[in-house]
Parts: structure tokens; C-alpha cells; sequence
């Protein structure tokens, strides 16, 4: 039996106080924020739900168990748990609880509803490198999606552009709350992702426009790119990024100078600011996230040598309908594959999708398979999305447990994102993103019946004051009784 006092409620509270500090105070110059997040976690008393079946999203199942939140956090979850003075009581008998899910490539916002062109502000496509832009500019807050997202369970999410070219730009991770502006969801202290694209989609958009038009067109403008963003990075106060458990200095590179780790010794504050080239020597340094939009075993392989050669780390390969082939190359990169449960066979590049990828991605030791949704329909239903993967894996023979699977939407997307200091799991400590289901999740019957942000109840889908509408959709009949959610 668990009774957690507020002497160990003070300590799981000052834990997560200081990994954010220690995380917020790490930052080299390509990592500061002009933009910084003003999201507020919403006031709201302690919670205690109990008698659940618990999926703490590492992989542990917890039946009969109990669910505590104070002050945003987890402060325990296990059995007997005692509610502190004026705690809410939520009867979880029947019922299960995970994490808030989390997708990792999401448009919402930049691709809003109404989808109409006047909305369409997720690809920049003026030239193949547009790293200098950032998803955040068009994110409309007023996107109904929101609403439909957060009935679905999702708590938090990636918003990246779109993949016409090599560099699409950074991308963004919010907290899924009503906001006026994208700095009221943006997730406190969470890096950027840096969205790159392989394959099909640069070379159509610009094989009319000067190119690239061939895959080896788009290998080269990967290469010119990194190799200007080298120099930028050098001349800007040389590498910061460090490697391995002993915390030793990066192996030095071709292009940096041979008598100092920082090449030309500058203190970052000379020479011209280059946005572009702030984005990509970010990505080199391991400031920013590296997300690529790679859908065959080659090249998502030349992309792996692209990061060899530069030195910079993948964070995950997104759609990937092929690699289920490279499996254990990426688990031994500790490359994540955000991958679409059974899209396949809608342009050539993937043709060679099977129903299976995400299972076979997720056997090597190390792996880091993700669910993800690249879609606004598919994110209302990412746990169902999960549940077709578990399906399709059985009648190939291989056994998926819920308490398995809940990884591929709560702790690995927060894993590629460089949030699971903050969330994707229930352990204490945590900021309490959390989903009350009617059932296993992975049941298509199931839904989730509310979901917490920071400890706020935000989305009840018994109670209409609980299920926020977005300002655009206020007086629409479609909204009219629920919540605006579509």
C-alpha cells in the first residue's frame, strides 16, 4: 500500500522544478527562444482516481490501481492511495487510465478546418531550403481540430510543415489547450524539430522550378546545405552538443579547425544572423530535433550516412512504410519510426508498405516504434490507429500487450520530441497529462471519457462545460450541444 505524504509530494515536486531548470538553463545560442512559451497550467485541486486498470505508459499494467495529481504533477500511482483535503474522487472501477497521447506529426493549425486555401499555410514552397521558417507563425489557435484532438486523448503534439521541401522549417510541440495565441500552447522548455523531407515531394515540387527534380538532387542540396551550416556553426561559437555517458567532448569533424574546438574562437555574438543557417547549425549542435519525412529502406539509409557525415542525430524517420526492412539499423541508432499503421500504395515511393511495419520496427532491443497521424481525422482516433497495428501483429503471430503498445503514443513520441522529462509516462514527478477511458483503449468501443492537462480537467465527455469550443466555431450548428468538437 501506497500513501504518499507531502513531504514526498514536496520532493517528486522539486525533482521535476529542477530537471526543468537544469533542461531550460542548457541551451547553446541556436537554441534561444524569441518566441518563448506563455502557457499556464490551469489552477485546479488534487484528483484521485481509483480502482483503475493502469497503463503508466512504461510498459507496466497496474489493475485495481489508484491514480493521484496534485499541483500539475503525478504524485504516485498504486494501490490505497489516500486523497489529501479537498481532492476530487473520479471512480475509475471498469475503467482504464494512461498517459495523455501524444502525436508526433501533426498539421493542425497550419492546415486548419475549413480546409481552404486561404488556411493553407504549412508549406513554404518558395525554394528546397526554407529551414528559416517557422511552424509556429501559422499556427491558428482557433482550429477546431484542437477540440477534436483533445476528445481523442491527445494532450500534447508536434506541429510541423508540410514536406515539399529538403528543409521545410522548424516545427513546434503545444500542450493541446484553448489559447489566443500559439505562445499560450506552446509546451514550456520543449526543443524544436527540424522538419526535412527525402524522395518524391521535393523533386516534384521543384523539378519544374530548377530543381532538385532527381533523388540524387535532393542528396546533393541535403549535403550543400549542412556543409554552409558547418561553417555558420563553427564561425558562431563551434560545437556544444556532447557525447556518451562520460560526458566526452564530440570527436572533431572535417570541417573544424585543427588547433580549437571552436574553430575560429568567435563568441557567437559576430558576424550576420542568418535564420536559415541558425535552424540548421541548430540541428547540428543537437539543439533542435531532426524529424525526416522518408518513405524507402535506401534512402532513409542515405539519410543515416547524411547524418554520419555531418555528425548530428536523427530523432525519427516519419511515414517509413519500408522500415520494417532497416529495423535494427534504426534501433541501433536509436532512431524512432513514426509510422502510419497501414497507409501504403498511394504514390510509388509507397507501394511497399505492410500492415505489419510498425511491429516489426518495434522487435530489436532499443527500438522506438510511434504511432503517429499526419492527419486531422486520424489523430481524433491515434489509439485506434495503435489497435490495428496490435491486430494485424496477432495474425502474424506476434503478441502485443496494451501495456506495451501504449508506448508507441504516450513515451516514445516524447521520447523523439525531447519531452519524456515532463511527459509520456505516469511517474511521479511528471506533469499530470492523463486519460480516463471506458475501456481498454485499444478496444474500438472505447473512449476517452476525460482528459486532464497539468492536473486540469479539461474534456469530460459527459458534461458540456467541460468540452472546450474553439472562438471559430461559436454560433456554428455543427458545434450546437457538442462542444465543438466535429
Amino acid at each position: 500500500m501506497i500513501r504518499p505524504t507531502c513531504a514526498a509530494l514536496a520532493v517528486a515536486l522539486g525533482l521535476a522544478l529542477a530537471a526543468g531548470q537544469a533542461h531550460a538553463g542548457d541551451r547553446s545560442p541556436f537554441a534561444h527562444d524569441a518566441y518563448p512559451s506563455t502557457y499556464q497550467r490551469i489552477a485546479a485541486p488534487p484528483v484521485l482516481i481509483t480502482g483503475a486498470t493502469v497503463l503508466d505508459g512504461e510498459g507496466n499494467r497496474l489493475e485495481g490501481a489508484d491514480v493521484l495529481m496534485a499541483d500539475g504533477r503525478i504524485v504516485a500511482v498504486g494501490h490505497g492511495l489516500q486523497a489529501p483535503a479537498g481532492a476530487s474522487r473520479v471512480d475509475g472501477s471498469g475503467k482504464w487510465v494512461t498517459p495523455g497521447l501524444i502525436d508526433v506529426h501533426s498539421h493542425l493549425g497550419v492546415y486548419p478546418s475549413p480546409g481552404v486555401r486561404a488556411h493553407s499555410d504549412g508549406n513554404e514552397m518558395v525554394s528546397p531550403n526554407t529551414a528559416h521558417v517557422w511552424a509556429e507563425h501559422s499556427v491558428w489557435p482557433q482550429d477546431p481540430g484542437f477540440g477534436a484532438a483533445l476528445a481523442g486523448g491527445i494532450t500534447s503534439l508536434q506541429i510541423l510543415p508540410g514536406s515539399a521541401n529538403l528543409f521545410g522549417g522548424r516545427g513546434v510541440t503545444l500542450k493541446n489547450v484553448p489559447g489566443t495565441s500559439v505562445q499560450a500552447m506552446k509546451f514550456p522548455g520543449a526543443p524544436w524539430g527540424l522538419k526535412m523531407a527525402c524522395g518524391e515531394n521535393p523533386k516534384r515540387v521543384y523539378g519544374q522550378k530548377g530543381g532538385p527534380a532527381t533523388r540524387m538532387g535532393n542528396m546533393a542540396g541535403h549535403r550543400a546545405a549542412f556543409i554552409e551550416a558547418a561553417e555558420y556553426l563553427e564561425k558562431h561559437g563551434g560545437r556544444t552538443r556532447r557525447d556518451g555517458d562520460g560526458g566526452e567532448p564530440r570527436k572533431r569533424r572535417w570541417w573544424q579547425s585543427a588547433d580549437s574546438d571552436s574553430g575560429s574562437g568567435d563568441d557567437g555574438n559576430g558576424g550576420k544572423r542568418d535564420l536559415k543557417m541558425e535552424t540548421l547549425a541548430g540541428a547540428l549542435n543537437g539543439d533542435i530535433k531532426v524529424h525526416i519525412h522518408c518513405y524507402r529502406a535506401d534512402e532513409m539509409s542515405n539519410m543515416m550516412a547524411l547524418a554520419e557525415e555531418f555528425d548530428f542525430r536523427i530523432a525519427a524517420f516519419h511515414h517509413g512504410v519500408e522500415a520494417y526492412k532497416i529495423a535494427d539499423q534504426l534501433a541501433e541508432r536509436g532512431i524512432c519510426g513514426a509510422l502510419w499503421a497501414d497507409w501504403w500504395g498511394f504514390k510509388m515511393e509507397a507501394f511497399d508498405g505492410i500492415q505489419e511495419n510498425i511491429a516489426l520496427v518495434d522487435r530489436p532491443a532499443g527500438s522506438c516504434a510511434i504511432v503517429h497521424s499526419d492527419s486531422a481525422e486520424g489523430i481524433q482516433r491515434l489509439n485506434q490507429e495503435a489497435a490495428k497495428v496490435i491486430a494485424r501483429a496477432g495474425l502474424a503471430g506476434i503478441d502485443i500487450t496494451p501495456e506495451h503498445a501504449i508506448r508507441w503514443i504516450t513515451s516514445h513520441p516524447a521520447k523523439s520530441m525531447g519531452i519524456a522529462d515532463e511527459v509520456g509516462t505516469l511517474s511521479p514527478g511528471k506533469m499530470a497529462d492523463v486519460v480516463l477511458w471506458s475501456g481498454n483503449p485499444f478496444s474500438v468501443y472505447a473512449q476517452a471519457e476525460q482528459v486532464w492537462i497539468d492536473g486540469a480537467r479539461l474534456y469530460d465527455r459527459n458534461d458540456p462545460a467541460r468540452q472546450p469550443t474553439r472562438d471559430f466555431m461559436l454560433g456554428q450548428p455543427a458545434a450546437a450541444g457538442n462542444g465543438g468538437v466535429l
